[in-house]
């Protein structure tokens, strides 16, 4: 076992993508139902908690070195379809942070995009080359200039290759979300992919939200509409896209607004005054995506607050499976 001490140790795993032999197509960092197996087994069932048992050990500062948590992100339907079911067969309860704009009909495109470029390409990089071909910016110098940001992408993201960087760096940086996804939509059309008709395998529904709090899951924020970089938006945008995610949550689970306790940054994207925001509204219990200590958001150590635990990408369990 690889677990670490002195507060280095990551308290919680991040999954997203799942494939199965149905309308799961595998894609780049998705997992079978057996790799999830093995990963469980891997880590030790014994030293995973249910969600419930985690937020009260880490609120009462009893939580050992050894004990984490199994987290989900971005309410995308293949958890429900794929994990959820392994999840109910070992007895684990675990975390599903959910962003909530896709009940009012406009999911975020991040994972019709994902979708695309994973089943109408053959491999990832060919996507990244068709993409460029539509970017009316010189890259060769763009490359250039964020030499430093792709190193420090790599060092956040082992998981993560050269040209992933450089692609997810060129839409955050070199890009508007609008110029982004005009690119996007017509390499789409080219391709004859009508995105809306693919939402019912996408994304989760509402009576998924509902039937994860029944089986015991905790259900928390993952923002509203889902930005990339939300440390980038104001105070006032920052708080209505976790008021407006909170809400809608509670609606659905027909609960009170603050029995929503705990949450992950989209993208592990903050900043300290969405911290401030986090607590204003009762948030107790917030995961990062990263195990780096990054200076520019005030961190001294790994886990450095209840609302920037740790978590380690499944793709760093499965590098690790493999030594």
């Amino acid at each position: 076992m690889y677990f670490n001490k002195n507060n280095n140790f990551f308290h919680g795993i991040v999954f997203h993508q799942f494939h199965d032999n149905g309308i799961h197509t595998k894609g780049q960092g998705s997992i079978s139902k057996d790799e999830f197996h093995k990963i469980i087994n891997f880590i030790g069932r014994e030293n995973i908690l249910d969600s419930d048992v985690f937020f009260e050990k880490y609120n009462n500062n009893t939580l050992k070195n050894n004990e984490l948590c199994l987290t989900f992100d971005d309410a995308i339907k293949c958890q429900i379809d794929v994990a959820l079911p392994v999840l109910e067969e070992l007895k684990i309860k675990s975390f599903f942070f959910i962003y909530t704009s896709m009940f009012e009909g406009k999911p975020d495109n991040l994972e019709v995009f994902r979708y695309f470029r994973m089943n109408f390409f053959d491999e990832v990089n060919q996507f990244y080359n068709s993409f460029y071909k539509f970017v009316d910016k010189d890259l060769n110098t763009f490359f250039k200039n964020i030499e430093k940001e792709i190193k420090s992408f790599l060092q956040k993201f082992p998981h993560c290759s050269e040209e992933d960087a450089k692609f997810r760096l060129t839409r955050d940086l070199l890009l508007t979300k609008q110029e982004y996804e005009q690119i996007m939509f017509l390499m789409m059309k080219e391709k004859k992919f009508e995105y809306k008709d693919f939402y019912p395998r996408l994304f989760f529904s509402r009576e998924d939200v509902k039937k994860l709090d029944t089986l015991g899951h905790s259900v928390g924020l993952h923002s509203h509409t889902h930005p990339t970089l939300i440390e980038k938006l104001n105070y006032n945008d920052q708080k209505i896209e976790y008021e407006k995610c909170q809400a809608s949550l509670a609606n659905i689970l027909n609960k009170n607004n603050n029995e929503i306790k705990c949450m992950s940054h989209p993208c592990g994207s903050y900043n300290q005054e969405t911290l401030k925001i986090l607590k204003e509204i009762g948030i107790e219990l917030g995961f990062k995506q990263i195990m780096t200590i990054e200076k520019e958001k005030r961190m001294n150590k790994v886990n450095n607050s209840s609302l920037e635990i740790a978590r380690q990408d499944h793709a760093g369990i499965l590098r690790r499976m493999k030594k």
